[in-house]
């Protein structure tokens, strides 16, 4: 058995833009100043109170809540709205096309919700890839390894057997707590000596190498 569990936003997908644009909005309903979007895209990955932690560190828990509930309701209202604008990344249709026929059993771990994760996979025509699906509704936020457990445990993968894919230093130290190998991208929101640092046995610069280094796998 060989697992490959993906991170969605900024590995799979470039949502950044839906991303900042819901931020701001949530800020704003809290007459709050919009934090910089470069920290904003930093903070893709991470369960939304955790994000509204680290933007607005002083601020309270009441606050972050608040926060976490109207940046929800700025993404639905996009994502009703049919303005959502979040594009695959190049060449990763064809990598989860040569993965699934390769054998690999493919799955996400997201800070997304249950409803924008399928909302996504189903927008490109990718769903039927994969075979377990975790979000930030029913695990606690990256990097607490619970999510990639939970998509091992799920069909009886040994973390031996599981490679966790992402762009983030969240994503690098959910699959190390786990056991899991890493490797990171370098098309997403962290930069390459960011993933590196975090522990990723390897980063990859492109979707093709990515094959090669998961082929590679012990």
């Amino acid at each position: 058995m060989r697992l490959a569990v993906f991170d969605c936003d900024g590995t799979l997908v470039d949502g950044q833009a839906d991303v900042c644009e819901a931020m701001d909005a949530a800020f704003a309903a809290q007459g709050l100043a919009a934090p910089d979007r470069h920290l904003t895209r930093r903070m893709v990955g991470l369960s939304l109170p955790e994000a509204m932690r680290k933007l607005l560190p002083l601020g309270d828990p009441a606050v972050h809540e608040g926060l976490a509930a109207h940046y929800r309701d700025a993404y639905r209202a996009r994502r009703t709205a049919g303005v959502l604008d979040e594009p695959l990344f190049e060449g990763i249709a064809a990598l989860l096309e040569r993965l699934s026929a390769a054998g690999w059993l493919l799955g996400v771990a997201t800070g997304k919700s249950d409803r924008g994760l399928a909302h996504c996979l189903a927008t490109h025509g990718i769903a039927g890839h994969f075979v377990t699906l975790q979000t930030a509704d029913r695990h606690p936020s990256k990097p607490h390894p619970a999510m990639l457990q939970a998509a091992m445990d799920s069909i009886g993968a040994t973390a031996a057997e599981t490679t966790m894919i992402g762009d983030t230093a969240y994503d690098i130290a959910m699959a190390r707590a786990a056991g899991a190998r890493a490797i990171g991208v370098a098309w997403g929101y962290h930069q390459p000596a960011e993933l590196d640092a975090a522990g990723a046995h390897a980063v990859a610069p492109d979707a093709a190498t990515l094959f090669d280094l998961l082929e590679m796998a012990p």
